[in-house]
């Protein structure tokens, strides 16, 4: 199945339950009939994050693969990178269905899976395996904590002594609301426990990232970018769904529970990037997510602070041939505002 091929059957898709639509999506790019953009990465989208070489800043973000199944067909789309997970000690359901709700006219999301994944024995052999393969891009792991653990740290140490032969990076993910408890482990004492508990427990160096809620104030964010310095931590994903609920959305979803994806989450997600940017000083790299659509929506991300960006939600609605039309949008706009290279235009809009 090509690109275009996958395009004609989106409209069948989108008719699927999310779950199942998800399902055929990961068994068609584990088997190849995605296609591959055959087309080589403009010069002028390369770029160094964490002490990592991208061919592109155009990422997946966790959520998808959940599993890591498909990496090598996800990186094969022209994604320069993929986050799977999130991945938890043990295997887990998540929470009881239905838990996924689209808003097709808002081309957006409610979701509230719950980590649902199968642990971190078979993600590690699915990446092991992938590894034997040439040709992979960056590959990130995203980790989180088990529902009904009682000792969270030991799940993300177990996350990271697992995954880190394996992986590129790690994303330490303390920001899904779908998870009770898990967002006040973006506290600072809490969080700096955290971060350095990862840090000692990696049996490679690799970076390790933390990703964080839209829906936090400049003051935890202040404190968040403290335990981050303090640590030594390598970046910040900025930022993960969001419980607000903007007005115009059908009431009957819109009192669903969970996080709220796609092009309504631009604005805030953006907005705490901005904000971020300005804490850290552009000293700790950041990664933009949050309602990433269109090569105007990474411009801005870039310029308002990201070192690389992350999409998922618009994928499940324009099909993968995005990935090829932001990477081109995207190096033409560098172009037309007289960059050479992408570097020089992160956090562009305070300079």
């Amino acid at each position: 199945m090509t690109i275009d091929r996958f395009t004609l059957i989106r409209p069948v898709l989108q008719a699927l339950d999310p779950e199942r639509a998800n399902r055929l999506t990961i068994w068609a790019l584990r088997r190849g009939l995605a296609g591959r953009r055959r087309i080589p990465d403009d010069p002028i989208l390369a770029t160094s994050c964490f002490g990592l070489r991208f061919s592109n800043p155009i990422g997946l973000a966790a959520g998808f693969d959940k599993n890591a199944e498909a990496v090598d067909g996800i990186l094969g789309l022209g994604f320069g990178f993929c986050e799977f997970g999130t991945v938890t000690p043990r295997a887990q359901p998540g929470n009881p269905k239905p838990r996924i709700f689209r808003l097709p006219e808002q081309q957006a999301v409610i979701n509230r899976l719950g980590f649902n994944n199968n642990g971190l024995d078979a993600a590690a052999a699915q990446i092991a395996a992938s590894r034997r393969r040439a040709g992979l891009g960056v590959i990130g792991g995203n980790i989180g904590r088990n529902k009904d653990s009682v000792d969270a740290v030991a799940d993300y140490v177990a996350g990271a002594a697992r995954l880190s032969p394996l992986v590129d990076y790690l994303t330490v993910n303390v920001s899904s609301p779908n998870t009770p408890g898990l967002r006040a482990l973006q506290e600072r004492s809490a969080l700096t426990e955290l971060l350095g508990a990862v840090l000692e427990a990696r049996q490679r160096p690799v970076p390790v990232l933390v990703k964080i809620a839209p829906d936090l104030t400049r003051a935890e964010l202040e404190e968040i970018a403290r335990a981050v310095i303090d640590t030594g931590i390598h970046g910040i994903v900025i930022s993960n769904t969001t419980t607000q609920r903007p007005e115009g959305l059908p009431p009957n979803i819109a009192r669903e529970a969970g996080g709220l994806s796609g092009p309504l989450l631009f604005p805030l997600a953006t907005e705490t990037l901005r904000l971020m940017y300005r804490i850290v000083g552009g000293a700790v790299p950041l990664v933009g997510v949050g309602g990433i659509a269109s090569a105007d929506d990474a411009y801005v991300k870039i310029r308002a602070g990201a070192s690389l960006v992350q999409l998922y939600t618009a994928l499940t609605y324009q099909g993968p041939g995005l990935v090829a039309r932001l990477a081109a949008g995207l190096a033409a706009r560098l172009r037309a505002d007289g960059f050479t290279r992408l570097q020089d235009a992160v956090g562009q809009e305070f300079k």
